[in-house]
């Protein structure tokens, strides 16, 4: 799935979008974490789980502070997400680690656009950064996990 998010030309959409793009991979991550055969692994997740849980109290805050309502759940993508997951456990850990590398994919990108909105203050786009340096860390981490798995 190739993601939208960033592209936005109102950062109101743009906020609204990237919390919604965090609910889908607290949904993805929540189904990997029960989905994952080794324990060590699902530690692993549950970590970078929380860091999207920060994510969406930060863009939370920021939604209130520019005055617009924030979606209280995910979106019909949430179901591509945790649907990847699901076939992919199938396969086993290393299947279900790529696939969740993809979901990342998704994230990165949308955090690489934000980080350059042209209406993002400085605050915001320090977040959106921060963010993305995250994103960057969950996807190597699953990328050379996986690759380590046989």
């Amino acid at each position: 799935m190739v993601t939208m998010v960033g592209d936005e030309s109102d950062i109101n959409d743009l906020v609204k979008n990237l919390i919604l793009l965090e609910y889908d991979a607290i949904a993805a991550y929540e189904s990997c974490i029960e989905r994952l055969d080794d324990a060590a692994l699902s530690t692993q997740i549950a970590a970078f789980k929380s860091d999207h849980t920060e994510h969406l109290s930060v863009l939370k805050t920021i939604a209130a502070e520019i005055g617009i309502e924030a979606p209280s759940e995910g979106d019909m993508k949430q179901y591509l997400t945790t649907g990847k997951i699901a076939l992919a456990d199938l396969l086993g850990d290393k299947t279900i680690l790529k696939a969740m590398k993809t979901n990342e994919d998704d994230t990165v990108t949308a955090y690489e656009r934000a980080s350059r909105h042209q209406d993002a203050i400085p605050a915001s786009k320090s977040f959106f950064l921060k963010a993305l340096e995250d994103e960057r860390r969950h996807r190597e981490w699953m990328e050379t996990t996986a690759e380590r798995i046989d």
